[in-house]
């Protein structure tokens, strides 16, 4: 079973529709038992930091996610609650990652949104996809560059586009939006 961490954040639809699409049935849930017993598990979402963070803690989720084993994707506001702490709410988070969440400097737009590629790229979640292929970006906050950045996407500034620790890995863009690439990537994390 794919379960995917139900925590009242947005664009979960997208997501389940993406691995409809893929031939899995994934189970949105927010059990305890239910996701320690996941073969793997996925966190996505569109919302905002602190109040995401409250939901997680409010639920024990927060102690739990940082505790499974099974492999674990974080996407776009997931990347950003795996890190350890965030500008937006001035919020700890899960504390996965060490690097920190910062908001983007208002030197361009803000949010970043559209298409973008890669600085690198590192690891079985990228199998088959190279640097210029395109990811789609929304965000007004990034991980900061660290030893865990295993792609990463200049807008304004160098920042992780994806990262990668024991059974952990989390995206800042969103595959389920990013047509047949993003498509490959989840594959790519289903066969991990």
């Amino acid at each position: 079973m794919i379960a995917i961490v139900k925590y009242n954040a947005g664009n979960i639809r997208s997501l389940i529709n993406a691995l409809v699409r893929l031939g899995i049935e994934p189970l949105l849930t927010d059990d305890p038992d239910q996701l320690r017993e996941a073969e793997k598990v996925i966190f996505p979402g569109v919302g905002e930091a602190s109040s995401a963070m409250a939901y997680l803690r409010q639920r024990g989720l927060d102690q739990l996610l940082r505790s499974l084993k099974q492999p674990f994707l974080g996407i776009c506001l997931g990347q950003q609650l795996m890190g350890s702490h965030s500008e937006e709410g001035d919020v700890a988070c899960l504390g996965i990652f060490p690097e920190k969440i910062k908001k983007f400097p208002p030197l361009d737009k803000v949010p970043h949104i559209g298409w973008n590629n890669f600085e690198e790229l590192k690891g079985p979640l990228f199998k088959g996809i190279e640097k210029t292929d395109d990811m789609y970006f929304v965000h007004s906050f990034y991980m900061e560059k660290g030893p865990d950045t295993i792609a990463s996407t200049d807008y304004i500034l160098p920042f992780s586009a994806a990262v990668h620790r024991e059974n952990f890995y989390a995206v800042q863009f969103h595959p389920e939006k990013s047509a047949a690439v993003g498509q490959r990537l989840l594959s790519n994390f289903l066969e991990i």
